[in-house]
């Protein structure tokens, strides 16, 4: 593996094969991808954490989704990636998309963790008052993670995974408050992209138990995909935002599959 600094943002670079990148979402890191690396032995991965995240959080000014996706084109720039499979999770979803309907020949595929388009209007104001939270420092981010673990993953994930709890845990409480408040302020403002666009196959990934992307959510963001060279929508059973962490298994298949499937493009 080879760390790359890009423009002060970290970028993981490893293996060979098909160019793969990885795009995590708010409170996540290019760790969030450690559970699907087995689904991907035969490319080259590409792991960015994002302005505001992980060991980027030295990243400096207001943090946006359009800002989001030009440091990933930077880094597909800079490392001569010229295209790529994408997966995302949660807010990295929606930065895959922005890419995939802008960018159409940089994108091979799209594998998305947790799709959402954009935010509803009630996630945006709560995206807003968290930020006010992270920024009370490390009594808000605590509190801000006690409630995540009771919302985001699903109740079977707590009671017999205490490994990907604490894994999410510490995701959540290495964020630095005025970082995680930035980003939290990035997804409040994202705006949709023109899905209707989106050439490439997209696979839909979320847990039955996901209220961030709720199983309906999906399917209808499915719907909207007219021009997807295939979509497959995947709804895991007992499982709540955190896909790739709470089953790791099941994504790592889904994942494994569906790259054979396109392997060509």
């Amino acid at each position: 593996m080879t760390l790359h600094l890009i423009d002060r943002l970290a970028v993981e670079d490893e293996g060979d094969g098909p160019a793969v990148v990885c795009v995590h979402g708010l409170g996540g890191s290019s760790n969030s991808w450690t559970p699907l690396m087995p689904a991907l032995a035969r490319h080259r991965v590409i792991r960015v954490d994002l302005p505001g995240s992980g060991r980027s959080q030295g990243a400096e000014g207001p943090l946006t989704i359009e800002r989001y996706m030009q440091s990933l084109l930077n880094v597909c720039s800079r490392l001569g990636v010229t295209r790529a499979h994408w997966l995302g999770h949660s807010m990295g979803t929606i930065v895959c998309q922005h890419v995939a309907a802008t960018q159409p020949r940089l994108v091979a595929s799209l594998a998305l963790f947790g799709p959402l388009i954009a935010p509803p209007d009630a996630a945006r104001s709560a995206m807003q008052q968290r930020a006010e939270k992270a920024r009370t420092g490390t009594a808000g981010m605590q509190e801000i993670t006690q409630a995540l673990l009771g919302t985001a993953i699903s109740s079977d994930t707590r009671q017999r995974l205490p490994v990907a709890v604490a894994f999410v845990r510490e995701s959540l409480m290495r964020q630095g408050g005025e970082a995680y408040a930035r980003s939290c302020e990035a997804l409040a403002g994202a705006q949709p992209a023109a899905v209707e666009n989106i050439a490439a196959p997209v696979l839909l990934v979320t847990g039955d138990e996901d209220g961030v992307a709720p199983p309906q959510s999906v399917r209808a963001m499915a719907d909207r995909l007219h021009n997807a060279a295939s979509k497959r929508v995947v709804v895991l059973p007992r499982c709540g935002h955190w896909t790739p962490v709470e089953r790791p298994e099941e994504c790592q298949r889904e994942l494994r599959d569906f790259l054979q499937a396109n392997s060509r493009s």
